[in-house]
């Protein structure tokens, strides 16, 4: 891409009609609030944010709180919604299925595999079985607060089990369709959930990759399971255990579609999201029905505008946080979900474009290095598409490369929609910064603190750096509902993992390097515990990416830090090239001499290592540690979340 405007100019500038169309506006007018920073200033409030914003959102009670929250623990351990009772799946199904709600017949689920079938799915059918699967579970003996796996394929089937754990208080288990046995054993074993709904596989790329042997390797490896219930997906050979396997059309399609679905306490558990860590263990991050409901239903309301007849569609498996956050939040609403089963560029790098012509979906939110990767393609994929549907981007998982987000607004959001780049983690369901629909937008910022989010940008003392425009580590000084009520395995690594490094007083450190510029805009600078110390001089390996991508013949870029007996710790680069590109001497120097100007000669790369992918997750990030280890030779540890783990080898190989 050649011209790029000034990267600190603002290129987003909504019209005012825009900015009064928003659901942002609207709450703005109702609590009389004149502008977007008095708006964040005033839901740092945290307290009457949270209790204005279930009446304002119709989220249905069985009981109304007596109290916003209890805080008397410390935000460590708050308690959200005192006294009241509700459950996510009421609102998230029932009510939009009722005999007389206008939303009965309308489509909560699109689904399209990959070879192009398309399956809809009503909120009255969807009600129907959800109830099916409550009913399943409750004959199995599964109570309130047992946990429940789905190891499933991306199918419609997927968000009946997660509401049918809801309607009967047992705590769903996302697990990831593309872990191995190791990751899938780890996250049976420590929720011990004994009941695991999977499938026989799923389509990748035009091939069958089969679920049911992995599941049962797990399960022997873990225990626990004593009902695996397999939907038949492909129709293929699995397999198949008399005593513990049963099939869905079976057990879940002949049960009874009426259930009376279970009051709870706000602060019951709902889900069971893991979290993979660079060392130890997965950490299983807590939910509560209440918090998960409020936080994503507010996101989605605001900072995706939603609005009825939208159509949503968010890249990403029910396993990762990003998929029940979707479901969660749109069906709050009564929304329409798009699901996509497979690969963004099979058969060809137009999938995307195409099905959001087809489907006229209204937004579309992916990860950055997805669009790094189908940017590669070239622009000639995205041309002749009708991508006018569309309302909102989004984006979330990593920082942006200034000329990839340039690429995905004026390519695909045709210079005139906002990317609303949003950051956050499983720990919280949600969000710490989002940008708001009716905001300007530089290129590549997170926007502002999200609402009802008190976070702040901190030096290694605690002190607030932000206004002083300094680079810090992203801070929450005080609670939200969302935020995980502690650990699945205890207090202890909780606490340790979020609350040790400021404790006085008590501030959640998120990990990120984070800056608010002198307009006002926050950006993310990568993880903090990721630095790359050079020499006692420190930079973040995004900032050293950035400086690559700068390059016109780089497409993707990956630095690492490596022990080195002079500086201490060297920076490595692996970089995949544009299209046509020659991996040459000339232009390895060019690019090591570009990251000396642009971030200090102590910064220039050791050595550029050219390689055509990286190891990547299955929603497009990156995994740098496993590029790291390869090249140190270290134990690469948990690489479950890794799709395409032959890319290790292309990154052992690199020269």
């Amino acid at each position: 891409m050649s011209g790029l405007p000034d990267l600190d100019e603002v290129v987003y500038e909504p019209s005012a009609e825009t900015v009064e169309s928003t659901n942002v506006a609207a709450f703005m007018r109702e609590f009389d609030i004149d502008t977007h920073d008095d708006l964040v200033e005033r839901c740092r409030d945290v307290e009457w944010f949270w209790d204005v914003l279930p009446d304002y959102l119709g989220i249905d009670w069985y009981e109304a709180y007596d109290a916003v929250r209890d805080d008397s623990e410390g935000p460590q351990f708050t308690e959200w919604y005192v006294g009241g009772r509700l459950n996510a799946a009421h609102n998230t199904v029932d009510r939009h299925a009722a005999v007389d709600s206008a939303t009965r017949n309308t489509v909560a689920t699109i689904w399209e595999g990959e070879g192009g079938e398309v399956r809809e799915v009503t909120y009255h059918e969807l009600a129907r079985r959800s109830n099916q699967v409550a009913n399943y579970l409750v004959e199995r003996g599964v109570e309130k607060g047992d946990t429940v796996g789905l190891y499933m394929p991306m199918v419609p089937e997927v968000v009946s089990i997660l509401y049918g754990c809801f309607k009967v208080g047992a705590v769903a288990v996302p697990i990831f369709s593309g872990f191995g046995v190791d990751a899938t054993a780890t996250r049976i074993a420590d929720s011990e959930c004994s009941v695991l709904f999977t499938g026989d596989g799923f389509l990748r790329r035009g091939k069958e990759v089969l679920l049911k042997g992995t599941a049962d390797e797990a399960i022997a490896e873990a225990g626990f399971v004593e009902h695996t219930v397999v939907y038949d997906r492909l129709g293929a050979d699995v397999p198949w255990d008399d005593g513990r396997d049963e099939r869905w059309d079976e057990v879940i399609e002949t049960r009874d579609d009426a259930f009376d679905t279970v009051e709870l306490d706000a602060s019951d558990e709902s889900l069971l999201l893991y979290s993979s860590g660079t060392t130890g263990k997965p950490k299983g991050i807590v939910h509560t029905h209440a918090g998960v409901l409020l936080q994503t239903a507010k996101e989605v309301h605001f900072g995706f505008d939603r609005k009825p007849g939208d159509r949503f569609f968010w890249v990403s498996d029910i396993g990762w946080m990003m998929g029940p956050w979707t479901l969660i939040g749109n069906h709050t609403f009564g929304g329409t979900v798009f699901m996509y089963e497979g690969a963004p560029d099979h058969p060809r790098p137009d999938r995307f474009w195409e099905m959001i012509d087809r489907h006229r979906l209204t937004q579309f939110g992916i990860s950055p290095t997805a669009i790094r990767a189908l940017r590669k393609h070239g622009d000639e994929w995205v041309e002749g598409y009708d991508l006018s549907s569309l309302r909102l981007l989004g984006s979330t998982g990593e920082p942006w490369d200034p000329e990839s987000w340039l690429w995905f607004y004026e390519h695909v959001g045709n210079g005139e929609i906002p990317i609303i780049n949003i950051s956050g983690g499983t720990e919280i369901c949600g969000c710490f910064l989002m940008p708001l629909p009716g905001m300007p937008l530089k290129p590549c910022t997170l926007g502002k603190p999200g609402l009802g989010m008190d976070v702040d940008i901190v030096n290694a003392a605690g002190e607030s750096v932000a206004d002083d425009h300094e680079r810090g580590f992203l801070v929450a000084r005080d609670s939200c509902p969302s935020m995980t009520k502690s650990l699945w395995s205890g207090d202890e690594r909780y606490l340790d993992t979020y609350w040790s490094t400021f404790e006085d007083p008590p501030m959640w450190d998120h990990g990120d390097w984070a800056q608010q510029d002198e307009d006002g805009f926050w950006f993310l600078h990568g993880r903090a515990d990721d630095a790359l110390n050079v020499a006692g001089r420190k930079v973040g390996p995004a900032e050293v990416e950035g400086a690559l991508i700068d390059h016109p013949s780089v497409n993707q870029a990956a630095a690492i830090g490596a022990p080195d007996d002079t500086t201490g710790t060297a920076v490595v680069a692996y970089v995949i090239l544009e299209e046509g590109v020659e991996e040459t001497a000339d232009l390895r120097d060019a690019l090591r001499a570009q990251v000396g100007e642009e971030l200090g000669k102590p910064f220039r790369p050791r050595e550029v290592l050219f390689v055509d992918e990286f190891p990547k997750t299955q929603s497009g990030k990156i995994i740098r540690r496993a590029i790291q280890a390869t090249y140190t030779g270290e134990d690469l540890g948990d690489m479950s979340s890794i799709e395409n783990p032959e890319a290790l080898e292309e990154v052992e190989d690199a020269r």
